[in-house]
C-alpha cells in the first residue's frame, strides 16, 4: 500500500488529464483504467482515437503493446504453488500490471511459494481499484496543473518500474536496461514508430545472450 500504489496512481492521474485535454468523457476515461488497466495500450488507443485510426488498427496496436504481459505471465505465475494453479488464475492475471510484476519477481523467491499468491493479490489489487479513480481524478483536476506536470505524471510508473527492475539479482537484467537506454535513442531516431519493439528486441536478446555467454557462473565439473 506504500510506493507501488502511489506511483501507479500517479500514472493514472496523468493519463485521465491526457483523456480531458484531448475531449473525451470521464466515464470512458475511467473504465479504461478499470477494464484494460495497462497504461500503455491506453495511451495508445487514446492517441490513435485522436487521430481518426479504424477500430481494426486500434484493436491490433492496443495487443501489439500488451504483448509483454505473455513474457510476464509465463515468468511469474509459473513460481506459485501448485495448488494455486487452477482457473481463477484467468481471474487474478487481469490485475497483472508492470508494477505488481516487478516487486513480486522481487519478493517470490524470499518467500514460501503457498504464500505468494495471496502477497500477489494484496499487492495488484489495491493497484487495480485505485487506477480508475486516480483516473477519474487527474479528469478533473486537469485545468488546475500545467499540461507538462500532467504529461510526466505518465512516466512516472515507468519509472518505478525500472527502478525496481535494477533490483532484481541477475546481471542480465540490469544489461537488458542498460542496453535499452542506450539503443532506445539511436533506433528513435532511425525509425520513431518501430523504435520501442527493436529497442526491446534487439538490447534484449543481446543481453540475454552476454548473459548466456559471459555473466553467468559455470557449473563446476565433479569428478569422479
Amino acid at each position: 500500500m506504500g510506493a507501488p500504489v502511489l506511483v501507479l496512481f500517479a500514472g493514472m492521474v496523468g493519463f485521465g488529464a491526457m483523456g480531458r485535454t484531448h475531449g473525451f468523457d470521464a466515464w470512458m476515461t475511467g473504465l479504461t483504467s478499470l477494464l484494460m488497466f495497462a497504461l500503455p495500450g491506453q495511451v495508445v488507443m487514446l492517441e490513435m482515437f485522436i487521430s481518426g485510426s479504424s477500430l481494426l488498427a486500434i484493436g491490433f496496436a492496443v495487443t501489439l503493446t500488451s504483448t509483454r504481459f505473455v513474457t510476464m505471465v509465463v515468468t511469474l505465475f509459473p513460481q506459485l504453488h501448485r495448488r494455486d494453479r487452477n482457473p481463477l488464475l484467468y481471474l487474478w492475471v487481469h490485475m497483472l500490471a508492470m508494477t505488481a510484476w516487478a516487486v513480486s519477481m522481487r519478493e517470490f523467491p524470499r518467500m514460501r511459494p503457498q504464500h505468494r499468491l495471496n502477497y500477489f493479490i494484496g499487492l495488484a489489487l489495491p493497484c487495480w481499484l485505485i487506477s480508475p479513480l486516480g483516473t477519474v481524478l487527474g479528469y478533473y483536476v486537469a485545468g488546475w496543473v500545467p499540461t507538462p506536470v500532467t504529461l510526466a505524471l505518465v512516466f512516472i510508473n515507468p519509472l518505478f518500474f525500472l527502478l525496481t527492475f535494477t533490483d532484481v539479482k541477475p546481471w542480465g537484467n540490469r544489461l537488458a536496461i542498460g542496453l535499452g537506454c542506450l539503443l532506445g535513442p539511436l533506433f528513435f531516431m532511425m525509425d520513431a514508430d518501430s523504435s520501442l519493439l527493436l529497442t526491446g528486441l534487439v538490447g534484449g536478446t543481446a543481453a540475454y545472450l552476454i548473459d548466456r555467454r559471459w555473466l553467468r557462473p559455470r557449473p563446476v565439473e565433479v569428478q569422479a
